[in-house]
C-alpha cells in the first residue's frame, strides 16, 4: 500500500503539471489507490518517478515497491534497490528496512549480511519493529556481525515492546544462553534504547 494522503484531484493535477514534487507524489498515490480516479498503476509510476527524480523520499520508496512487486512496471529488483537506497539515504525507515531485506536475501544486489545488518540497524533505531526483530536474529546467529547474545536480547526485547510477539519467544531462547549479569545489562540497554526511540518519534 502506498504511503501518503492526497487532496482534490483537479488541484493536485494542476500543481503536479507545474512540477510541484509533493503534488506529483500525491497524484501517484491517487492513481495507485484509485482515490478520486480509476486505479492505474502505470500512471502512478509516472507521477512517482517525476517526484522521485526531484528527491521526494516517499515517492522514491513507493517507486521502489512498484519495481519490487511489478505494479505498473515489470519486476526489476535492481531498480527497486536503486530507489529504496535513495529514500533510505534520506532517512526513510521503511526503505532502510526493505534495503536490509534485499541485502539479506541477495535480491537485486549481491547477498551481503553486513550490509543487511547496517540497514536493519538504521531502521530499528527509528522504531521499525520488524527490523528490530531481524537485528536480534542477526546478532543471535552472528550473521554479518559478531555473535552477541546481549545485543540480540536487547533487540528482541525492544521488538517485543514494539508489538512483535514472535520476539517474546526469541528473547526467552537467547536468555538461556546468558548469565544473570548479561541479562541485567541487556535489560538496562533495552530500556535506554527504547526510550530514546520513543522520544525521537514523538
Amino acid at each position: 500500500m502506498a504511503v501518503g494522503q492526497a487532496p482534490d484531484f483537479e488541484d493536485t493535477l494542476r500543481l503536479a503539471e507545474r512540477g510541484v514534487a509533493a503534488a506529483q507524489f500525491n497524484l501517484g498515490v491517487m492513481y495507485d489507490n484509485g482515490r478520486g480516479v480509476p486505479e492505474d498503476n502505470a500512471e502512478a509510476v509516472k507521477w512517482y518517478r517525476l517526484a522521485a527524480d526531484q528527491g521526494d523520499a516517499d515517492a522514491q520508496y513507493n517507486l521502489g515497491t512498484m519495481y519490487e512487486t511489478g505494479e505498473g512496471v515489470p519486476v526489476n529488483d535492481a531498480e527497486a534497490v536503486k530507489w529504496y537506497r535513495l529514500a533510505a539515504d534520506q532517512g526513510d525507515a521503511d526503505a532502510q528496512f526493505n534495503l536490509g531485506v534485499m541485502y539479506e536475501v541477495g535480491k537485486g544486489v549481491p547477498e551481503d549480511e553486513a550490509e543487511a545488518a547496517k540497514w536493519y540497524h538504521l531502521a530499528a533505531d527509528q522504531g521499525n519493529a520488524i527490523a528490530q526483530f531481524n537485528l536480534g536474529v542477526i546478532y543471535n546467529n552472528g550473521e554479518g556481525v559478531p555473535r552477541n547474545y546481549v545485543t540480540a536480547y536487547v533487540w528482541f526485547n525492544i521488538a517485543a515492546a514494539s508489538g512483535q510477539e514472535v520476539a517474546i519467544n526469541a528473547r526467552s531462547r537467547v536468555e538461556q544462553q546468558m548469565t544473570r549479569s548479561q541479562i541485567f545489562e541487556a535489560q538496562q540497554l533495552s530500556t535506554e534504547i527504547f526510550e530514546r526511540i520513543q522520544q525521537r518519534n514523538q
